[in-house]
């Protein structure tokens, strides 16, 4: 492998001859100027790794030797070295985009550390986190040997969530696959924990977690009593894509609250979403509100009525009625909204409903040049980070921040990259969800998929007397025997939802607080 090589430029730069020496025995190769001219010079005719640039030298100051150098190679890491503790001279030299500031006199080991820190950060920070997860790794499988609740299961897919975003950073491919291999297996357990425990949530709200239906009342209206409140619905946001656009938001907003809640089934927003705006089960909407709920076979929109839900629930918990509600299915929709959203403070609530991460997802089955941008996970939340930070969206979300507004960010459920096909035979009036399917004439291998015989059970509407529901786990999808392996080939590797998936069913609410 090459030495790395240094440019060290300082006026008196004899008196550092034992500091040269020190990195030359590391194994650098270190070259000298003494001025801003020369070192600028030397950077344009040769290659150089870092550069280690006095502050005040003679004719060229440091900081005009910093702009010419960085005009000319940006990707070179600077650091500057001075006498000088004044403020502005550290915000000039920060606002140049240095990589490190040194107060002098320095020692060798504070230039080493520099080196270490500015070149070598990828390599030590991979090796660390690939120790750090093998570690983690036989804790996890441990974990998932035992019979986990619902708690622990949202403490565990939180923590692969994290390895998997911290592996992505080392790029160790291999600790990658690994986290995979894993995540597969915790899928297999956690849809046999949502098989053996759903229909009983239902039953009995009190030894259930947060779901769909029990949300609002349990997190947003105890927040909706003490201060206004801007609640986003961004749909089909999964917490690996919201710890990806956490740190564009952070500079605006303190976390003051960050934890998971389980979507009901199917995991689909004609359901989840409506759930979560009524305070309902899907079957108690259609028997109390018919005009509003529409059930699979029935035409039409089936996500007109939400505010319509929203405002009988606020009714219901004796809140306040007055509400706005916008839904964003364009960017010229976002931008009116983000227009006006300093007029939005005459409402206690206002709910913004954002449709564009379900769109990536159906855009990726649907668009070739989404397949390849989201080829896997790691691109997939890489768009979305690229979406938001250019969306009016976040444009809305600053503004909020600037008036002091309290926000909440949740999502009605996720989605999960899907690659194994299960064969499915279902009528003409069976519904095209692939992660589930409800009619009466249901042929399927019962050991794949979870099934609820009788739909009032999952509080589901009842199609005809014989009516019942599949849901896909894992990460399977439904196919049909005809033209079989078209179907295949066309919807693998592609986000679907409607099943049971921890991506699917274990889903955010952040609470933000302006800075």
């Amino acid at each position: 492998m090459d030495k790395i090589r240094i440019l060290w430029a300082d006026d008196e730069i004899d008196l550092l001859k034992p500091h040269v020496l020190f990195l030359e025995k590391k194994g650098y190769e270190v070259e000298t100027s003494t001025n801003g001219a020369d070192a600028y010079d030397m950077l344009v005719e040769n290659h150089y790794d870092i550069v280690f640039l006095d502050e005040n030298m003679p004719g060229l100051t440091g900081l005009e030797t910093l702009s010419k150098m960085k005009e000319y190679k940006m990707s070179i890491p600077i650091v500057m070295i001075t006498k000088s503790e004044e403020e502005y001279i550290m915000e000039d030299a920060i606002g140049s985009k240095i990589s490190d500031y040194l107060i002098k006199p320095v020692n060798p080991n504070q230039i080493l550390l520099s080196i270490k820190k500015n070149l070598d950060t990828t390599r030590l920070v991979s090796e660390k986190t690939t120790s750090n997860y093998q570690q983690q790794f036989r804790e996890l499988s441990m974990r998932l040997n035992d019979r986990l609740d619902y708690e622990e299961w949202m403490d565990v897919y939180k923590k692969m969530v994290y390895w998997e975003q911290e592996l992505e950073k080392s790029e160790d491919e291999g600790m990658s696959e690994i986290l995979a291999m894993q995540k597969r297996e915790a899928n297999g357990n956690f849809f046999r924990f949502i098989k053996d425990n759903y229909t009983d949530w239902l039953a009995n709200e009190d030894d259930a977690p947060i779901q769909s239906h029990t949300l609002f009342k349990k997190k947003v209206a105890p927040l909706l009593e003490k201060e206004p409140v801007l609640l986003v619905v961004i749909d089909n946001l999964r917490l690996d894509q919201w710890k990806a656009i956490e740190p564009i938001i952070s500079p605006y907003f303190n976390v003051e609250e960050e934890e998971l809640y389980y979507s009901i089934l199917p995991t689909a927003t004609s359901y989840a979403r409506n759930a979560f705006f009524s305070g309902m089960l899907p079957s108690d909407m259609g028997k109390m509100f018919p005009q509003w709920w529409k059930n699979e076979e029935e035409e039409g929109g089936k996500n007109l009525h939400e505010r319509d839900f929203l405002g009988k629930q606020l009714e219901r918990l004796g809140l306040d009625p007055k509400f706005s509600y916008h839904k964003i299915l364009n960017m010229n929709e976002g931008k009116k909204f983000a227009d006006k959203v300093s007029n939005l403070t005459d409402y206690p609530l206002n709910v913004l409903v954002y449709n564009f991460v379900d769109m990536l997802s159906h855009a990726k089955t649907e668009m070739e040049v989404i397949k390849e941008l989201a080829d896997d996970e790691s691109a997939y939340r890489s768009l979305t980070v690229s979406w938001f930070k250019h969306s009016p969206l976040f444009d809305a979300l600053k503004k909020a921040a600037a008036l002091k507004r309290r926000v909440i960010i949740t999502t009605d459920h996720g989605s999960v990259l899907v690659n194994n096909p299960v064969k499915v035979v279902g009528d003409k009036n069976t519904n095209s969800n692939l992660r589930y399917k409800t009619g009466r004439a249901l042929t399927y291998n019962s050991k794949e998929v979870f099934e609820i015989m009788h739909p009032e059970k999952g509080f589901l509407p009842k199609g005809n007397v014989s009516s019942r529901y599949i849901f896909a786990g894992e990460t399977d999808f439904f196919a049909y025997p005809n033209n079989y392996n078209h179907y295949v080939k066309y919807y693998r590797n592609t986000f679907q939802h409607g099943g049971v998936s921890l991506e699917e069913v274990l889903v955010p609410f952040i609470s933000l607080n302006p800075k």
